[in-house]
């Protein structure tokens, strides 16, 4: 399977987006919704060829059809993040779990293996979480 071998920074982030959303095996509107806004209005993607999301998308989507390739993903992560955007890698996994409202089990354990693998403690991690709950938390129906 032919994968790409690196990420930019910035692919990297788009990475772990769609990693989120396809944790469980279905990219919601509401979630490619958010991730299209962060990669709009984010600084961290100032410049970024938004064209981008699809080649990183299918990269994800292939990784996540071999023996290992969350391992493999996490790697390219790793690898391209610079220093001091572990927490906004998290952030921005979490935003796109919660934007729809309904944050499924497989999402919590690929966040949880995110989570860990950045390095991101334990109270960081509940702050970013909570953010995002307040984020996109819904009023209820009248």
């Amino acid at each position: 399977m032919d994968v790409e071998h690196s990420f930019s920074p910035q692919d990297a982030l788009v990475a772990v987006m769609v990693a989120t959303s396809a944790a469980d095996e279905n990219l919601s509107t509401p979630e490619l919704l958010v991730i299209t806004r962060i990669i709009d209005t984010l600084p961290v993607f100032a410049g970024y060829d938004g064209d981008r999301l699809k080649t990183v998308s299918q990269s994800v989507f292939d990784l996540f059809e071999v023996e290992d390739g969350i391992e493999a993903l996490l790697g390219l992560v790793r690898e391209a993040l610079p220093e001091g955007f572990n927490e906004t890698a998290y952030a921005l996994a979490c935003d796109v779990a919660a934007a729809d409202g309904n944050v499924k089990m497989s999402e919590l354990e690929f966040l949880q293996i995110l989570r860990h693998d950045l390095g991101v403690g334990r109270l960081a991690g509940a702050a970013i979480e909570r953010g995002a709950r307040a984020r996109f938390q819904r009023l209820p129906a009248e």
